[in-house]
């Protein structure tokens, strides 16, 4: 017996010492494989933006000096000698210790109308001499069910570093004294619901008699802006405050900043420029233009609800129902991802293309972006250029809530009220009808309401979380824009009209770096381009390419000389040229071209920049050179166009290098006057 048990230990050792071999070896053998591949590990790593399941960007194959490249991702050269100056230009005297009170704001609104208002009550504040109270989001307030360690405006910006920006400016403090604290909380502070767009007027003469007499006052902005966009010329300097707000003052918190930093690192990993899509496609938006027809089913039923809603609260005055192919038609309506996607493709950008998705959910869903996906293989958004740990980090630690949809009843309880209405006894006939399915299960579903009620249901605690999370969404999307290569709006009007999302970002892009290509397609004579072909739209002939070509090149210069007289009537902040603009001209252009003027020249005073830069600005290397000067000159005549337009994805692996060094040299060889 003892002698069977020491055999069974040695043998039990053997086979431990033959697993420890075996485990050895294996190890040994991993770290010579790795050691081995470790060279083409690397370089395989190095195309790939994050994640081996993600999109894998490959280095472009087209040279960065080519006219072919100018044309698609250079400088807008007319716009080069454009800088940013957004700082007082004579005599400003700093904020008064001795304020005429406080100014308490509540701010209500989506992202572009928070920005906005936060630039105008700035002003205010200044102008009438007052202290401001950091501004109060609604939309980020704890009864939002949002992280506790957030304090509304801390929610979305930077507290200190606003404070800190704006110190020579305004008075800013984080709350109000004490004693004004318990007033308000009983109701004891006279309140403004400041109309949209308010002249400096209805301030001194309204709003100042008051902020004296009691010391405080609260404002209540909710249309995304409380101070007229366009002030007399002797108010100008409050323009460039409004600059310095938003392009500087206004920086995101730190996680979301970090965040919208590593999402651009991953887009530029391999090296290629990227564009930034922001298609403005939003229910409000479309039902505001009447462009409710352009969907089917539950999203058209939507959208008519909601201009109801409008039409019962006075924001339109409009009829109900509304032709939507004639607004369309009138460029009234948003650009759907899959024209913007034609007119990308017709311009010359390649299928392999990276184009990031930003400025909010589209409204019809990822239906509606399937044309656009068929496109262009590398359309990428937020969600997949980070984790959902990394997106979850910038929300904070928040409460775990209990989700109050209704449900559907346990399949026992049904089996019971049947059983009981089966076992129930004698009945008369004919049998009564058994026990119909509980209403709730009908209308479940997000779009369940519209077959049940005229009212839209009021929204649940964590659909609130949710539009509080989309502000930070939209803030990574707007640095992401800002920074982008190229940007294109599908629409540049919200809900009420007002300028929007992609307008915000314009008018930052034309203050940071003016010369950026920021296409502003002309809606109608797009349209009017896409009817042509609709019948035959993947196939568009030569004629109608060099169409598109010319409406999208001059809408870099035309639609912005445009903006300035449309979208900056309604903000400021889309077209801050030529108040917060300074002019360096190029001094070898100004030689060259001293007999008659440039269309650069041209350019600017149709613009109205004549402020010189500061001294100090020109011992900064100048961008521009002759080769970038001469990019608009670049013919878009190209006779292998068609060949190109909508090329299959597959077929860039045969000859796509030769391909593109033709169609660079055909660029190369035809040159044409004026840039047109």
């Amino acid at each position: 017996m003892k002698e069977g048990k020491a055999l069974l230990r040695s043998r039990m050792k053997w086979v431990g010492l033959v697993g420890l071999v075996l485990s050895a070896f294996s190890l040994f053998v991993h770290f010579l494989l790795a050691r081995f591949t470790e060279d083409g590990f690397s370089e395989y790593q190095s195309s790939i933006t994050i994640f081996s399941w993600r999109p894998i960007f490959e280095p472009s194959d087209i040279s960065r000096t080519s006219p072919l490249y100018r044309r698609l991702w250079g400088p807008v050269g007319q716009l080069e000698s454009l800088h940013p100056d957004a700082n007082p230009r004579g005599y400003y005297a700093g904020p008064i210790a001795q304020t005429n009170g406080y100014i308490f704001v509540r701010i209500q609104g989506g992202f572009h109308e928070i920005r906005s208002s936060i630039c105008d009550v700035v002003v205010v504040s200044r102008f009438l001499n007052a202290t401001l109270v950091v501004p109060e989001i609604q939309q980020t307030t704890s009864k939002k069910g949002i992280s506790s360690q957030f304090k509304s405006f801390a929610y979305l910006y930077n507290e200190d570093e606003f404070m800190a920006a704006l110190a020579k400016d305004v008075n800013i403090v984080r709350t109000l004294p004490k004693s004004l604290k318990s007033a308000r909380r009983n109701k004891e502070i006279p309140v403004f619901r400041v109309p949209y767009s308010a002249s400096p007027y209805y301030y001194l003469h309204n709003v100042l008699p008051i902020l004296i007499k009691h010391s405080v006052v609260e404002l209540v902005v909710s249309d995304g802006g409380c101070l007229q966009a366009i002030l007399p010329s002797h108010l100008e300097e409050y323009q460039r405050l409004r600059c310095r707000v938003a392009f500087h003052a206004l920086r995101f918190r730190e996680d979301v900043q970090e965040l919208a930093t590593k999402i651009l690192h991953r887009l530029r990993a391999s090296g290629r420029p990227f564009i930034a899509f922001a298609p403005g496609m939003t229910r409000d938006a479309l039902a505001y233009h009447g462009c409710s027809e352009l969907f089917q089913d539950v999203h058209s039923e939507l959208i008519q609800h909601r201009r109801t809603w409008m039409r019962k609260r006075g924001i339109i005055k409009g009829q109900l129902s509304v032709n939507s192919a004639k607004q369309r038609l009138k460029g009234s309506c948003p650009l759907t991802p899959e024209e913007v996607g034609i007119l990308l493709r017709a311009y010359g950008y390649r299928w392999d293309t990276i184009i990031y998705l930003a400025g909010g959910e589209v409204f019809g869903g990822q239906r509606t972006l399937i044309p656009l996906h068929g496109m262009f293989e590398n359309v990428v958004d937020r969600t997949s250029l980070s984790t959902v740990w990394e997106l979850s980090r910038i929300y904070g630690r928040e409460a775990n809530l209990d989700e109050i949809y209704p449900r559907a009843p346990a399949a026992t309880q049904v089996e019971m009220k049947l059983d009981a209405w089966k076992n129930s006894g004698p009945r008369p006939h004919p049998l009564p009808p058994p026990p119909a399915r509980p209403k709730t299960y009908n209308i479940e579903g997000w779009w369940g309401w519209v077959a049940e009620s005229d009212n839209e249901p009021e929204s649940t605690v964590v659909e609130l979380r949710t539009n509080a999370h989309k502000l930070l969404w939209e803030a990574i999307d707007y640095m992401v824009c800002v920074e982008a290569d190229v940007f294109i709006p599908g629409f540049d009007h919200d809900g009420k009209g007002h300028p929007n999302f992609a307008s915000l970002v314009m008018g930052h892009r034309l203050y940071q770096s003016a010369a950026s290509k920021t296409y502003r397609p002309d809606r109608l004579e797009v349209v009017r381009l896409l009817e042509e072909i609709r019948s035959h739209i993947y196939h568009a002939n030569h004629t109608w390419l060099t169409s598109i070509r010319r409406n999208l090149r001059s809408s870099l210069i035309d639609g912005l000389i445009e903006a300035s007289n449309k979208s900056k009537s309604s903000s400021f902040l889309s077209h801050p040229v030529p108040e917060c603009s300074c002019l360096r001209p190029d001094s070898g252009e100004t030689s060259s071209n001293a007999s008659s003027p440039s269309v650069h020249w041209q350019v600017q005073a149709a613009l109205g920049v004549i402020h010189g830069c500061p001294a100090w600005m020109d011992g900064e290397k100048s961008s521009s050179s002759r080769e970038k000067e001469n990019e608009e000159d670049v013919d878009e005549n190209d006779p292998s166009s068609s060949g190109l337009f909508f090329q299959h994805p597959g077929s860039h692996d045969v000859g796509g290098e030769d391909a593109n060094l033709k169609e660079e040299s055909q660029f190369e060889d035809q040159e044409e006057d004026g840039g047109d």
